[in-house]
């Protein structure tokens, strides 16, 4: 048995954040990572690799629309074995950075899966059982594979698969319409293969507005994906050459075909081997353990952060959780919680979708009053004549003040974009207060300044007609 401060298990972006954190307060750290690979999601099967590829589509797909321009470009593809090259040494190097952040010895790193033997232990695969003082669980999380009619009875491909090919393949069939699924549809139509995209929700993208999911839904149709929204899959079969998938679709049941299936039916956490139960520590049905707001579970000692707790799977917000898991854990001061008012999500389509804050669905659900105002690209100077045309930017105030209470930006470079509103809100900021910044023109920037303007006069609209209320009422006279 060995004994340490801080037991850490998993090796990505909460568990080494955590690990860092705890280390920096003179604690003596184990971190138990018993990938293939060190590294985590983000770097080796996640944000880095789908980026590097998606950029490299975009290059491409803005090259072969260049006669929009003015251009004469008469031939541009996809050399896939070149660009899965060039994937492989940027993720090697970021890798291979995280490695040596791990064994710098700053942590004792065991290269193995852990299981809760009890509260206070975990066993390692050769026997090794290793005594914490306090536990993060940051095992991330891993492909989905929902009841769908077929589909466990046939080889698919998943998110890993997509991101390591170096061919272009002929045509794929996607399952799925969440961040992942969209992301890679548009990667794999760019690069030249004919995408069926069936998703089950009524729209793409499900997790934001519908307005905002129907233009990334028109832009996809634009470029030629196929795309069946509102579907219910009825079955699957995998022949000697072909993929055949039939659903339901506006009342009639529809046929796919295609030389490939991709699944992109979510995730879901990787918890199935930990031994919670031996710990105590509760999980829902679905394996995501249950935290309070300092990420601890229903073991006080025992914290969990990222992908395997939730409730948003992003890499920001992992990072934030373990590093608050490891403070409270040892007593630093003056440490709040993780501000889910704050929260910011991006996806990295084109056009792209991203958002922060609260958004007006959350608003409507907690009976919020708000104003709100939008403006489209296609009707600004600097989007236009980057033929940048799809989208709006959206800003939600609250009436009386115009505090910023959270923002929406379907466009070009959404994900730069809303950094805009990131320092604003955390100080609280309102309308007035961003428009007396100073905005560039031409800029894509600028468009923001459009529906703050329209907020900020709705704010002295109503601050007037309270003024007129107020002198308009009979005053009250009192005698002496």
């Amino acid at each position: 048995m060995k004994h340490y401060d801080f037991v850490v298990i998993g090796g990505g972006s909460a568990g080494f954040n955590a690990a860092r954190i705890a280390a920096s307060l003179g604690k003596r750290v184990a971190i138990v990572d018993g990938a293939k690979y060190l590294g985590g999601l983000c770097i080796l099967r996640g944000c880095m690799p789908s980026k590097t590829l998606l950029y490299s589509a975009e290059v491409l797909h803005h090259a072969q629309q260049g006669h929009r321009f003015g251009l004469r470009i008469p031939h541009a593809e996809a050399d896939m074995p070149a660009i899965h090259v060039r994937k492989k040494r940027i993720i090697a190097d970021f890798a291979s950075h995280r490695v040596k952040q791990l064994t710098a010895g700053r942590y004792d790193l065991y290269r193995s899966r852990a299981r809760f033997v009890d509260a206070h232990a975990v066993e390692l695969a050769d026997g090794t059982r290793l005594q914490g003082r306090r536990f993060l669980i940051a095992t991330g999380s891993k492909v989905s594979v929902p009841p769908v009619p077929g589909l466990k009875d046939v080889p698919f491909w998943t998110s890993d698969d997509v991101l390591d090919l170096d061919f272009v393949p002929e045509s794929v069939i996607v399952l799925g319409g969440g961040i992942v699924a969209c992301e890679l549809s548009q990667l794999l139509r760019r690069i030249g293969s004919r995408v069926v995209l069936v998703q089950r929700s009524p729209h793409i993208l499900r997790e934001h507005s519908p307005a905002a999911s129907n233009v990334v839904q028109q832009a996809f149709r634009d470029e030629g994906i196929e795309l069946f929204a509102g579907t219910s899959i009825r079955r699957i079969t995998h022949g000697s050459r072909d993929y055949t998938v039939a659903f339901e679709y506006n009342g009639r049941t529809t046929l796919r075909r295609a030389r490939h299936l991709f699944n992109a039916l979510g995730r879901e956490p990787n918890t199935e081997n930990l031994g919670l139960a031996a710990a105590g520590v509760k999980a829902t049905g679905q394996g995501r353990v249950v935290v309070n707001r300092w990420q601890q579970t229903s073991q006080k000692h025992i914290y969990a952060g990222g992908d395997v707790c939730g409730p948003h799977d992003i890499v920001h917000l992992a990072v934030a959780q373990g590093e608050l898991a490891a403070r409270h854990a040892f007593g630093v001061k003056g440490i709040r919680p993780v501000d889910d008012s704050l929260l910011l999500n991006v996806v990295f389509t084109e056009p792209q979708l991203a958002t922060i804050g609260l958004l007006e669905s959350d608003l409507r659900a907690s009976g919020i009053r708000h104003l709100s105002a939008a403006y489209p690209f296609n009707d600004h100077g600097k989007s236009i004549l980057m033929e940048a045309n799809y989208g709006y930017v959206k800003v939600i105030a609250e009436p009386k003040r115009g505090r910023i209470l959270g923002a929406e930006i379907v466009g070009r470079d959404a994900g730069e974009l809303i950094h805009c509103f990131s320092g604003p809100l955390a100080m609280r900021a309102t309308v007035f207060d961003l428009l007396r910044a100073p905005w560039y023109h031409p800029t894509l920037a600028e468009i923001i300044t459009y529906p703050l303007e329209e907020i900020a006069d709705q704010v002295r609209k109503q601050a007037a007609r309270q003024r007129t209320r107020t002198s308009s009422s009979p005053s009250s006279t009192r005698r002496s």
